[in-house]
C-alpha cells in the first residue's frame, strides 16, 4: 500500500491561514489610499479647498507634464497653497476629474495610487492623461506627498 503524504496539504493550508489576514490588511490599506485620493476629487467638486488641504502632507509637490506645440515635453511645477486657494476661489463651473482603472500599490508607510482620469469643466471635457499620486502613512492616516500627473487633449479613451 502507498503512504500518501498530507505534509504538502498541510503547509498549503497553513500558509492560506497565515496570509488571509495579511491580504485583507493589504486590501484595506488600499482601500484607505483610494479614500484619500477620492476626497481629493470631492473637494475639487465642491470647491472645498479646506477638505483639499486636509490629504496633503505639509511639505507635498504637484508636477505636471504636458508636450507644447513642437512636440517637446514641458513640465510645470506648482504649489499646494496656490492649488489649494485656486480650488477655494469661486469659479463658474465645476472641476470634475473623474479617474478609472484605479491602481494602489503599498509598501508599509508608503503608497502610490496610479489613475487615469479625464477632467471635466463643468460638462464640458478640458483634458485627460494619469495621475501618480505619492502617499505617506502619517500618525493621522495616509496623506498625499506629491502628485505628478500628465496632460493632453487628444488620444483620450
Amino acid at each position: 500500500m502507498k503512504h500518501i503524504s498530507h505534509f504538502p496539504t498541510l503547509v498549503l493550508l497553513i500558509t492560506i491561514i497565515i496570509s488571509t489576514p495579511n491580504r485583507a490588511h493589504a486590501q484595506e490599506e488600499a482601500a484607505a489610499a483610494r479614500e484619500v485620493v477620492d476626497k481629493l476629487f470631492t473637494g475639487m467638486r465642491n470647491g472645498d479647498s479646506t477638505l483639499v488641504r486636509s490629504v496633503f502632507t505639509k511639505t507635498a509637490a504637484l508636477t505636471s507634464i504636458s508636450k507644447n506645440a513642437a512636440d517637446s515635453t514641458v513640465t510645470h511645477k506648482g504649489s499646494i497653497d496656490g492649488f489649494v486657494k485656486a480650488v477655494g476661489t469661486p469659479h463658474n463651473d465645476k472641476w470634475d476629474e473623474r479617474i478609472y482603472d484605479v491602481k494602489v500599490s503599498i509598501d508599509g508607510p508608503m503608497a502610490v495610487v496610479w489613475a487615469p482620469y479625464k477632467f471635466y469643466l463643468g460638462d464640458k471635457f478640458s483634458h485627460c492623461g494619469v495621475n501618480v499620486f505619492n502617499l505617506i502613512k502619517t500618525g493621522t492616516g495616509w496623506k498625499i506627498n506629491d502628485i505628478t500627473d500628465t496632460r493632453r487633449k487628444e488620444a483620450c479613451p
